[in-house]
């Protein structure tokens, strides 16, 4: 798995690893983070997260203008690195939202999440596109799309452990205080404590029965001073565990800088762009040619980049409806939902291997499987997961989440799922993940002009960015219409997506067939 793999991938990978470890202990909780914290909507906290996941992608189109001008690369990796830890020490602070506050925290809890986005935009295109020079020496060219499938993996160690972090902790301090979780509670204290609210008497009971399990006995003659101290101090509690795991994130940005700042002169330094009066005479036809090159090279990077747009909005439905999925309708007992988004970086780990080990095998025999070919295969993997859900919703009969959760408990935990649903779920879609993610930055890298890597690996992230913008459908379907209805929309777009891709796939690989030289 790793011969003949150039000495700086290692520690790229690592140091990437460290920041995905921060990065995925905060993206793990953060749209139900939203709602405990501030009593937010569902549909108004993805639309956050779906913002702010997009700020990510489109800022990472200017790191890598930055990093291509400048032609230092490490330096704008190493300011991204810090401005990210700024933005986690921000976040880390727990103080209690209340009606008084909750305008400006709110506004700072966004002010931090746009300097983790913008750090991330500085950091993470401009590694992948250092990481694709290593294999610009033709000593190492042929091992480009299993280096990049290494460094995946490694990306997907950080993925795993961290989303136990925060429920780890958050179910720590509330033992502390003696409470336990209860993934429902902080939603009926923001609902008693409103102005309009809390008078239902539905709330009420249901709250009697919730703070029960969770540590905290209320009667029917509880004063309502008596229940709302407790909403307090449990949504207090609740979100004051979250922002301790806020802390891990600042804890693992560190250790990733450190990794970064004593291995970087492993890691190639690009020459800087030479200006076009001192660069050598070329005559008018060859300059022709070289633009028409690079026109053919970028075509073909925009057209695939359309197709990853499709990708990732169905793709990371992970952090949105499929993990309200998890939380409502599926048999979760005493896991938290978050811990249900370890799944996937698991099964990277474990498949990446096999999947090198089967395109190995393919190359032997003379049959091996082009990049563009890869990804429209991915594609049609993720269409089947989709597929697979659609048909599970439609046995059990879901309806819309709104409605299941207006169900009374009893009722609800009754027609819930078993998790054997989210393994194989996530089993699907990771395989389509491995045949595109990976893949796809391995594409770039092959197709980038030398004087523009940071930028078109800018490119391809900026197409997660534009996917990332329409995230907030899902669970705007999801909570309207029977659930099978969302599923079916993503299954619709990977299968139209494949099409798409199969139909490029000639044209892709006769234009990517050499390197444009920059």
């Amino acid at each position: 798995m790793f011969k003949n793999q150039p000495a700086g991938l290692i520690p790229a990978a690592l140091s990437n690893m460290g920041e995905r470890f921060g990065y995925y202990i905060m993206n793990a909780v953060l749209v139900l983070f939203l709602c405990s914290k501030f009593g937010l909507a569902e549909e108004t906290s993805t639309l956050i997260y779906s913002f702010f996941y997009a700020g990510i992608y489109v800022l990472s189109l200017v790191g890598g203008v930055i990093a291509d001008r400048t032609s230092n690369y490490k330096g704008t990796i190493i300011s991204g690195l810090v401005i990210m830890t700024l933005g986690y020490v921000v976040l880390a602070f727990p103080i209690l939202a209340t009606d008084e506050n909750t305008t400006w925290l709110l506004t700072m809890t966004c002010a931090a999440l746009f300097l983790i986005a913008f750090g991330n935009g500085l950091f993470k295109g401009n590694l992948q596109a250092i990481v694709g020079q290593l294999y610009d020496n033709p000593r190492y060219s042929s091992q480009r799309d299993s280096g990049f499938q290494i460094f995946y993996v490694f990306i997907n160690v950080g993925g795993l452990i961290a989303p136990f972090v925060a429920p780890m902790l958050r179910s720590w301090w509330l033992g502390v205080h003696n409470l336990s979780y209860n993934a429902a509670l902080p939603d009926l204290c923001h609902q008693y404590l409103s102005v309009t609210d809390n008078e239902s008497m539905e709330n009420i009971n249901n709250l009697y029965a919730l703070a029960t399990q969770a540590g905290h006995s209320l009667s029917a003659e509880t004063a309502r001073e008596e229940i709302s101290a407790f909403c307090t101090q449990y949504l207090d509690v609740f979100n004051t565990g979250i922002h301790y795991s806020f802390i891990a994130s600042v804890a693992a940005m560190l250790i990733s800088l450190a990794i970064f700042l004593f291995t970087k002169k492993q890691l190639p330094t690009p020459k800087k762009v030479v200006k076009a009066a001192d660069s050598p005479k070329i005559t008018a036809a060859e300059r022709q040619a070289m633009a028409s090159e690079i026109r053919q090279r970028m075509g073909a990077l925009f057209a695939v980049l359309g197709i990853a747009i499709f990708f990732w909005f169905s793709f990371h439905q992970n952090g949105t409806s499929l993990s309200l999925f998890a939380r409502d309708f599926v048999k979760t007992d005493s896991i938290a939902p978050e811990i249900w988004q370890a799944l996937n970086p698991f099964f990277v780990i474990v498949l990446t291997p096999l999947i090198m080990l089967y395109f190995g095998w393919l190359s032997r025999k003379g049959k091996e499987i082009s990049t563009p070919r890869k990804i429209a295969i991915g594609m049609g993997l993720a269409a089947l997961a989709y597929v697979f859900l659609t048909i599970v919703s439609l046995c059990y009969h879901f309806p819309s989440g709104t409605e299941f959760r207006a169900l009374s408990p009893e009722i609800a935990d009754a027609e819930k799922i078993g998790p054997w649903v989210l393994i194989l779920l996530y089993f699907f879609l990771t395989v389509a993940e491995l045949f595109i993610s990976p893949l796809g930055l391995s594409f770039v890298s092959k197709v980038a002009p030398s004087h523009m890597q940071g930028l078109c690996q800018g490119l391809w992230l900026g197409a997660t960015a534009v996917g990332n913008l329409l995230l907030w459908i899902g669970p705007l379907i999801y909570n309207k219409a029977p659930i099978w209805q969302a599923w079916v929309v993503f299954a619709a777009v990977c299968v139209i997506s494949m099409g798409s891709m199969l139909a490029m796939v000639k044209w892709l690989e006769r234009v990517t067939s050499d390197k444009v030289a920059g």
